[in-house]
């Protein structure tokens, strides 16, 4: 995510957010949340989530009101850091299922670098928001990969700048791709050889309602 000024959101459920404030943050449009989650439904019960550059944590906050399991969050600057945990906190504290989350205050590449422990189990849904002009989209992919963070089937979302497609490593396949306005968003499925990776049949996800 990255630039607001306005220090506050509001999910598509009703609930407000604390928003970071000044030009270090761009959070996701209601516009692409929803689509979003219309799309991702079928899959967000019981789901694990990965939210990297995750800002105010918005996306996950949208991911707990629908069920999701477990939200890991990775915010490099402190202060959206603060405010991504105190987001998730609240937002997962009404829902009726009790939710893990885990917010970590640190560069995304290198923490998943460090691959993933035995006792991890894993993410279904990974949303990665860097900032649009960055190098991140490849080096972030990539480490996923390496680290085994993917569970079987996993997907993997990519919040870009409008019809501006980032370049994907190679093995990574294009499931989908969404246009809204200024904002693009690319659906991945993870190279075959890797655990997350899924067979040449899978079909994309279902059109936006």
């Amino acid at each position: 995510m990255s630039k607001s000024g306005q220090g506050q959101l509001r999910l598509t459920g009703g609930r407000k957010l604390r928003s970071p404030k000044g030009d270090g943050t761009r959070p996701t449009t209601a516009r692409v949340r929803e689509a979003v989650m219309n799309i991702l439904a079928p899959r967000l019960r019981g789901a694990h989530w990965l939210d990297l550059c995750s800002g105010s944590g918005v996306m996950g906050c949208e991911a707990l009101q629908r069920g999701v399991q477990r939200v890991v969050a990775i915010e490099q600057q402190s202060g959206a850091a603060a405010i991504c945990r105190s987001n998730l906190t609240a937002t997962a504290s009404g829902q009726p299922q009790a939710a893990q989350i885990l917010v970590v205050q640190r560069d995304l590449v290198s923490w998943l670098a460090r691959g993933r422990g035995n006792d991890d189990p894993g993410f279904d849904l990974v949303y990665f928001d860097p900032p649009y002009a960055s190098d991140l989209y490849s080096r972030g992919l990539d480490a996923l990969v390496l680290g085994q963070w993917l569970r079987p089937d996993a997907l993997v979302l990519c919040e870009h700048a409008g019809k501006q497609k980032p370049a994907t490593p190679e093995g990574w396949r294009v499931v989908d791709q969404r246009c809204y306005g200024s904002s693009g968003v690319l659906f991945l499925s993870p190279p075959e050889h890797c655990p997350g990776g899924t067979d040449s049949k899978r079909q994309q996800t279902s059109p936006e309602g």
